[in-house]
């Protein structure tokens, strides 16, 4: 499978732009001590888009992104935030 991974510009004035998969599908859950995140194909890409975004030499170390049931992840799911690093 070959897949086009769209990434847009990273600018003070707006951020980061996520793209997002119809249909995305994804749950975060701790189990026994071990995170768990599940998705679905459409899920898989949106994440795979976001942390490519993230990469981005632009974005400014400790730029994060926050995933919760309230913009993201369904029902039931912990928050997870993933942070740029140095």
């Amino acid at each position: 499978m070959e897949k086009i991974i769209k990434v847009n510009e990273y600018t003070k004035e707006n951020g980061i732009i996520l793209n997002w998969e119809a249909g995305a599908m994804i749950k975060c859950e701790i189990q026994n001590e071990r995170v768990y995140l599940t998705a679905n194909k459409e899920g898989l890409l949106s994440l795979a888009n976001h942390f490519v975004n993230l990469s981005q030499d632009t974005i400014p170390n400790t730029y994060h992104i926050h995933f919760d049931m309230s913009n993201a992840f369904e029902d039931g799911s912990v928050e997870l935030i993933v942070e740029k690093m140095e």
